[in-house]
């Protein structure tokens, strides 16, 4: 199986502060998810919308992500709202060629 990517978006609405907080206190459980290699977190404070790019292992790890309790408490969070989750499958060979921080099976990143 390939990898791949879950892009999450959505609108928050508390201030950047508060929600950097709420982050932060997240953060170690997003570490610990199984498969999944790596999140960026992304923040556009102008447009009040916020989210994350992650690479997982394969498509059953990212399916189980998205069936987690983890998953499940962000997309019910009161001050987040108007959710975008895509998946991707990874162009790997062009991807590779521009440096894309991708690793093979059992290779750290």
């Amino acid at each position: 199986m390939s990898q791949q990517i879950l892009q999450l978006n959505f609108k928050f609405d508390v201030p950047r502060n508060d929600y950097e907080t709420m982050c932060s206190s997240l953060a170690a459980d997003f570490a610990k998810v199984p498969g999944c290699q790596w999140k960026i977190w992304l923040m556009n404070e102008k447009e009040n919308e916020a989210g994350g790019i992650y690479l997982f292992e394969d498509e059953k790890a990212l399916e189980q992500f998205k069936a987690s309790p983890l998953a499940a408490g962000v997309l019910s969070h009161p001050a987040l709202s108007g959710f975008s989750v895509k998946q991707f499958d990874i162009l790997e060979k062009v991807s590779n060629i521009t440096h894309a921080p991708l690793a093979m099976a059992g290779e750290a990143v």
